[in-house]
């Protein structure tokens, strides 16, 4: 009996399967803000990729490729160790390799606050990417193991909450900083936080492990993050280029191809997979990871580039820019929270689709966007897009995380942040180089004609800064291409209004499959058989 009180709980970190660990909100609330570092890192550096772009000293003098790189780098990296680091958290401890990845990450924000130039900024943020893989999966799988199932799916909508919460802090405190200090300080904020949330880990978060973890697959690991990076290389380069016949971009992409495509026999083929691919056999399973990895596709490429339109076309300072990003934040930030009880009534399957439906609603209205347009016309679409991704993301990580056995909590979690950031990275990509695209199409013509030899036209059509910094270094010297400034904004609202569309239908795609194969309820709704019951057992003993 003593065993199994309350306090003999609390000391061994464990949970009973109704009542769960005894201060499982606290917990949550520790892991809630230990969460805030990895998801305000990203949301502060969007505020601050203009000031990137500003020639030395003022910034670095990014170009729009390096700009890309400096998210993805981080991303890709993060995405390809989510499953080392979630096998090492199960077979080491779970608040020990939190807390060590918490530590990295302080010291990684250290280096790119210091960055002297893009290429350190990149390799600081891949650094960063490096020990962000040990947060993300370790706060979920906590979760798992604290809370009962029928309290996971409100724990899960809180996480989720929490990101909205980030989303919403880190623009505003990032235009802050930006407006009194130089660009490396939006990177000095994490060390604060990452401070607080050790001290709060070392006395609140119990520890935990999987009495059964699976092996490393060192293999596996470096076949996906060969595969992604050297495909997305091949998206960048070839919208920084222009020339997609070029060995230089079409290589690339092949040979992405072809490693990822070797990744997945290997992992079909291999007794401890690093991710198990027969997992994706199963429908619902497969639809929540496709719907959570095109939403964030759709959301990461759409905030890259809205950020410039505020900044660049708009002329908003980035405290400025920062509060316009506040109505999809707190949309996400309310509704989140509110999502599990939608779902429990209504099922994942409606919610989920509702909301993807909602995503591609308000990515095809921002062609009501232009140069001059109202500002609440902005502000109600991006609210709107934060509420479609309420409903999205909580009923989708739900079924994922329902789909394994408690004990592998930390696989659910890895493969859920694992498409989140391949999703994002390649909506960064992916958009980001149909918006440089579309932009060079309008404008180049434009520059050519004014009397800007070829060579420089190409590389001056590359984004709007490069545009508008070639414009305020000549224009003393060549009055008349101030008159390029008008239809270089104009080409970048067509730019938006394409990227906007593609991304609207990439949200339709994933409202389809969704329709077809997420199942109405999951267990964690505590309605129906529910996606556990559904997977089968040899796949839901994958190894992390």
């Amino acid at each position: 009996m003593a065993q199994n009180s309350p306090a003999a709980r609390l000391a061994a970190g464990t949970q009973d399967a109704q009542g769960g660990h005894p201060r499982r909100w606290l917990i949550l609330s520790v892991l809630v803000f230990s969460l805030l570092v990895v998801v305000l890192d990203n949301t502060v550096l969007n505020v601050a990729l203009k000031t990137i772009a500003l020639p030395k000293p003022n910034g670095l003098g990014a170009s729009q490729a390096d700009l890309e790189w400096s998210i993805n780098s981080y991303t890709l990296i993060f995405a390809g160790l989510l499953f080392t680091w979630g096998i090492l958290a199960d077979r080491l401890g779970r608040k020990r390799i939190l807390m060590v990845g918490m530590t990295l990450f302080g010291l990684t924000s250290l280096l790119c606050a210091y960055a002297g130039s893009p290429g350190e900024l990149i390799a600081a943020r891949a650094a960063m990417g490096f020990a962000g893989a040990a947060i993300m999966p370790s706060t979920l799988a906590v979760i798992a193991n604290v809370f009962p199932r029928n309290e996971q799916g409100k724990a899960i909508g809180v996480w989720a909450g929490s990101v909205g919460l980030a989303v919403a802090i880190g623009p505003v405190v990032g235009g802050a900083l930006l407006d009194s200090f130089w660009w490396g300080s939006v990177f000095l904020i994490n060390v604060p936080i990452v401070i607080i949330g050790l001290i709060a880990m070392t006395f609140v978060v119990p520890e935990s492990r999987n009495p059964n973890p699976g092996r490393l697959d060192p293999a596996g690991v470096l076949l996906s993050m060969a595969g992604l990076v050297v495909f997305v290389y091949g998206v960048i380069h070839g919208g920084d280029t222009g020339d997609w016949g070029a060995p230089a971009v079409w290589g690339p992409l092949v040979s992405g191809v072809a490693l990822l495509t070797l990744f997945v026999v290997w992992e079909r083929n291999t007794d401890h997979p690093a991710l198990d691919v027969r997992l994706f056999k199963n429908r619902p399973f497969s639809a929540a990871v496709i719907s959570v990895a095109l939403s964030f596709f759709a959301m990461m490429g759409s905030l890259f580039f809205l950020t410039f339109y505020l900044q660049s076309v708009r002329g908003y300072s980035p405290l400025q820019a920062g509060l316009w990003v506040l109505p999809f934040a707190a949309a996400q930030l309310i509704f989140s929270p509110l999502s599990a009880g939608v779902v429990g009534r209504f099922g994942a399957r409606a919610v989920s689709f509702s909301g993807l439906v909602l995503i591609a609603v308000a990515l095809a209205l921002y062609q009501l966007i232009d140069v001059h347009s109202a500002m609440w016309v902005y502000g109600t679409i991006a609210a709107l897009q934060g509420v479609a991704m309420a409903l999205v993301m909580p009923p989708a990580t739900t079924t994922v995380m329902s789909s394994l056995p408690r004990e592998r909590a930390g696989v659910g979690s890895s493969i859920n942040n694992t498409v989140r950031q391949v999703g994002g990275a390649l909506g960064i990509a992916v958009l980001g180089t149909v918006l440089t695209s579309a932009y060079r199409g309008r404008i180049e013509p434009v520059l050519t004609g004014s009397g800007v030899p070829a060579g420089v036209a190409h590389g001056v059509s590359g984004s709007i800064e490069a545009t508008q910094g070639f414009v305020a270094q000549s224009a003393a010297a060549h009055p008349q291409l101030v008159r390029l400034l008008v239809p270089a904004d104009s080409a970048f609202v067509h730019a938006l209004h394409v990227s906007t569309l593609i991304a609207s239908g990439v949200a339709v795609t994933a409202a389809v499959l969704v329709l077809a194969w997420l199942p109405r309820r999951t267990a964690g709704t505590g309605h129906g058989s529910g996606a556990a019951q559904s997977v089968p057992q040899s796949t839901a003993s994958v190894n992390a």
